[in-house]
């Protein structure tokens, strides 16, 4: 299970420090963050979906914003029982947990993307969110589909952890860790 529309959330989220022109800090300091693997099933701690601190969540992706500063670097994740933003120390520790203690095939991948270019690229006409007989899953929310003037559907380039697909780059736990 997935809590709807994290990709949207997070654009919105984006768009909106885009456009605060009272903001004291520029949009080239964040980045969008998609955490997944080649499985689609993701483990996350600290999750609003999952009362316990001990219990997780197996997302097949999920979308966080990251704020790079000088001092320290803050997540923003509208899902978490983590304070918002959240250090981004406390975040690894308590939400992403450390990726040894996982099988192979839960190890998360991230892809990060600078928030400008996510932006400037991404598209989604809502269609993964659909049941093959074409029911929502989730009711979607009530404004227009994110699009570009060159796509209306590009989130698997977005979800994917293929590095030769999509915007961004893609790291592995420990180079994700220690790049930020």
């Amino acid at each position: 299970m997935r809590t709807p529309w994290s990709e949207e959330n997070i654009w919105k989220l984006c768009e909106s420090l885009r456009n605060r022109s009272d903001q004291p800090v520029s949009i080239d300091e964040f980045f969008v963050v998609f955490i997944s693997n080649d499985a689609k099933r993701t483990p996350l701690w600290m999750q609003r979906s999952r009362r316990g601190s001990d219990e997780f969540v197996l997302w097949d992706y999920h979308v966080i914003l990251l704020h790079v500063a000088q001092d320290q670097s803050l997540v923003y994740d509208l899902d978490t029982t983590l304070p918002f933003p959240c250090s981004l120390e406390i975040y690894v520790q308590d939400a992403l947990r450390a990726d040894e203690m996982l099988r192979q095939c839960y190890r998360r991948m991230f892809r990060v993307v600078r928030a400008d270019a996510y932006l400037a690229h991404f598209a989604s006409d809502r269609s993964h969110m659909k049941t093959p007989a074409g029911d929502w899953i989730h009711i979607p929310p009530s404004y227009p589909c994110i699009h570009t003037a060159e796509s209306t559907m590009n989130i698997y380039d977005f979800i994917s952890m293929d590095p030769a697909r999509g915007w961004g780059h893609v790291l592995d736990y420990e180079q994700f860790v220690r790049k930020f």
